[in-house]
């Protein structure tokens, strides 16, 4: 770590929250020869910024390097060249003291809910699992804090102690969003959130993320296949194919008057539903 501020300084209203600079991610393929394995190149050249009360929409195909960047955004790939930021420092290393701080500041919601969730815990246990690791408060304020969180996304207080299986998608996507929430983080990567979800949840999840952005000032990465979806939560897109960004801007320019021909694809394969 570098830099005159860490990632558990709070972020300056100027200050990007996360910042990548000239990224790459290269990993060795299992073609090629023995002694020469073949290369992909699963992040080229990206640099965004992520701030606090915007949303960044990242949209593309599969294989495009939206997973990967997601992986970098929260700390958990080490680029192979590049600068990744956290509140203004430059991370450098991902060692679990690094991983610890930057999961302060930017928090993750998974694409399967089902997944995600610790299916032998109860709800209870999963929202109060990130305060206790990070050992934040009181336990009587954790059990505080647990309570304020199904509130703060919509559950009642019944479901403390259920299990994710005995919840439907859409409860349980909740709960990953509040679990996400507990340590108050800047900036809420969603990868794919609504992917898993029934057609008739998804709209419900996707107002639930813009009211939590507007409620909370949180900055949010929206990444999805579906630039339809991405449309309806982002303030400014990355469209990304093969490790590259082939466009960005903000979301009205970028939908409304496409200069790529990718992004013109991708919009004219996408059903307008959610």
């Amino acid at each position: 770590m570098s830099g005159t501020t860490t990632p558990g300084t709070p972020a300056r209203p100027d200050r990007p929250v996360v910042e990548l600079r000239d990224v790459h991610v290269v990993f060795k393929a299992r073609t090629g020869t023995l002694f020469r394995a073949n290369r992909v190149h699963a992040v080229d050249d990206v640099s965004v910024q992520v701030r606090r009360g915007r949303t960044l929409g990242i949209v593309g195909e599969s294989g495009s390097g939206k997973s990967t960047m997601a992986k970098v955004l929260v700390g958990l790939q080490v680029p192979t060249s590049g600068e990744v930021r956290f509140r203004g420092a430059a991370v450098r290393s991902s060692t679990p003291r690094v991983r610890r701080e930057i999961g302060r500041v930017v928090s993750v919601v998974f694409q399967d809910p089902a997944t995600a969730l610790n299916a032998r815990m109860r709800v209870r246990e999963a929202l109060r699992d990130p305060l206790d690791v990070h050992d934040v408060g009181t336990p009587a304020s954790r059990t505080a804090r647990v309570r304020e969180l199904t509130h703060l996304v919509g559950l009642p207080s019944s479901v403390l102690d259920a299990l994710p299986g005995q919840l439907s998608g859409g409860q349980r996507q909740r709960v990953a969003i509040a679990r996400a929430l507990a340590l108050e983080p800047d900036v809420i990567v969603a990868d794919e959130p609504t992917s898993a979800l029934d057609v008739s949840v998804r709209a419900q999840i996707l107002n639930l993320l813009a009211d939590l952005k507007h409620d909370l000032g949180l900055g949010m990465v929206f990444i999805s296949h579906d630039i339809q979806t991405v449309r309806h939560v982002s303030d400014e897109i990355v469209v990304m194919r093969s490790g590259r960004i082939v466009e960005s801007g903000p979301a009205a320019q970028v939908l409304d008057d496409p200069r790529h021909e990718y992004t013109r694809t991708l919009l004219a394969a996408a059903p307008a539903l959610l």
